[in-house]
């Protein structure tokens, strides 16, 4: 292509491909948190280990809702090996499809700079950044829910009914409901641009095939892990100081769809980013209200429309700017973007350190094996904290897990199957030395089970702690027999 006067243009890059690369850099910016892996993560890490058999007899019993999520982990770990970069990795390509789905949305209704500071806002985001890093399917399921939706607007714009753009929309529907079935509140969300946007009879009959046929796919693993509801039980119920997070982005939301500026007779960004940012959370809210269910991870995927509101903000700035000064226009995004990066670093570095997480099963793991001796026992309570074995077996070589009666494989759950109160007292009153993995606090608490509680009682009438360390979030503790 040539200018007049016979100068050659440079082609300019895909608008998409910035941000693409922007949020692939902020995500393989301290991939490892320091070595670290919190309890989330293990669960993901302990299941790809094992066999596809075994995986799918657990799914029987627990955890049925990840199972896509495990059996991709799982093909990843046998190709790559098991380490925190092979576990994360992918959420840094999926969180930058997400970008890059909300910088072409974007593009597509009201121009570059729109689309380019939505895509640049994403990544920044600090609950984006937190799954960014993160071992679990979240990410996954907002690049899916960006693809639909970009599908979605790609097709009302060009106001065709191909079939198969049809059935790819359909297809990152499912799954992404495979992976997490609670990103089917996407479905109204698109409802709602629809509406909206005045869709033609076709376009409605096309939607609602494919609407039906992804639900009806994810349907029987909706049904099934309803079985398993018990997994959610820790939800607590709604509280305000909750709502608050969902009302601040809701009102964000609302700022940016007065400064929005549609062309008349086209779709809106406020028609597509604002009812993908308020129908799943004030969807999740309203499921709450019956059973707790409101964790912000679950509609992580609905921040694509916090993104797109930011850019009509950043848009209408750019656009104030340039009818003073073209040339102060072209550097308003990337100070715009330099300015909130320095902002939120503080945050920024704290998503990537081991203390923005509940706790670290690497790091007990390591001062389990700096302490052990040969003969010596190891206890966890509660049971759920072998995890760190379950991750680490290596750093318990030598050790015997005298609580323990069935291997989580062997028995198709997370944590596995102890034996009762009194033979875990018996085995302990047998050993000498005993290590006791649990959370950090005071180890003699209350205990949640009978098996914790003679567990505890046993350490206190007949041990003694000669080492105690508490990291990240764990405690460990090595007690001696008392003697008589």
């Amino acid at each position: 292509m040539t200018k007049p006067g016979g100068l050659r243009s440079r082609p300019c890059a895909p608008v998409w491909l910035v941000p693409f690369l922007w949020t692939v850099a902020l995500g393989l910016w301290g991939l490892s948190r320091e070595d670290s892996v919190w309890r989330d993560e293990a669960a993901t890490w302990q299941v790809a280990l094992r066999s596809t058999g075994d995986i799918t007899r657990m799914l029987e019993h627990v955890d049925v809702v990840h199972s896509l999520s495990y059996l991709f982990m799982h093909a990843l770990f046998e190709c790559f090996g098991p380490s925190t970069t092979v576990l994360r990795l992918p959420s840094v390509p999926a969180v930058a499809v997400g970008a890059a789905c909300v910088a072409e949305i974007g593009r597509r209704l009201s121009g570059s700079a729109v689309g380019l500071g939505g895509g640049l806002a994403f990544g920044l985001i600090p609950s984006v950044q937190f799954h960014l890093q993160e071992g679990r399917p979240y990410a996954l399921v907002a690049a899916g829910s960006g693809l639909s939706t970009l599908l979605l607007v790609a097709m009302l714009q060009e106001r065709r009914n191909r079939w198969g753009h049809w059935t790819a929309y359909g297809c990152a529907v499912l799954v992404c409901a495979l992976l997490n079935w609670l990103s089917l509140l996407i479905l109204p969300a698109h409802l709602a641009t629809l509406a909206r946007a005045r869709a033609g009879r076709g376009t409605w009959v096309r939607w609602t095939a494919a609407s039906a046929a992804a639900t009806a796919g994810a349907a029987p693993l909706v049904l099934f892990s309803r079985t398993q509801s018990g997994q959610v039980s820790w939800i607590p119920p709604l509280t305000w100081h909750v709502l608050i997070g969902p009302a601040v982005l809701l009102a964000l939301a609302g700022a940016g769809a007065l400064l929005d500026r549609p062309r008349a007779g086209r779709l809106s960004v406020t028609a597509v980013g604002l009812p993908l940012l308020a129908v799943p959370q004030l969807g999740l809210v309203g499921i709450s209200l019956f059973k707790p269910l409101f964790v912000d991870r679950y509609v992580l995927f609905s921040l694509l429309g916090t993104a797109l509101m930011a850019g009509v903000v950043l848009g209408a700035l750019v656009e104030a700017v340039r009818r003073r000064s073209r040339s102060a226009a072209r550097r308003v995004l990337p100070c715009a973007v330099a300015v909130a990066s320095v902002v939120l670093l503080p945050q920024s570095l704290a998503k990537r350190s081991p203390q923005s997480r509940v706790d670290d099963v690497l790091a007990p793991a390591a001062q389990v094996e700096r302490w052990k001796r040969p003969g010596d026992a190891v206890l966890f309570v509660p049971a759920a904290r072998r995890d760190t074995w379950s991750v680490s077996p290596e750093a318990f070589a030598g050790l015997r897990d005298i609580a323990l009666k069935e291997t989580p494989e062997r028995s198709g759950t997370l944590k596995g199957v102890e034996w009762d109160a009194a033979r875990i007292r018996t085995e302990m009153l047998a050993r000498q030395r005993v290590i006791l993995v649990t959370d950090a606090g005071d180890a003699s608490g209350p205990a949640v089970s009978a098996r914790d509680g003679a567990k505890l009682s046993t350490l206190r009438e007949h041990f003694r702690p000669v080492a105690d360390e508490q990291v990240r979030g764990r405690r460990v503790t090595v007690y001696e027999r008392r003697t008589p």
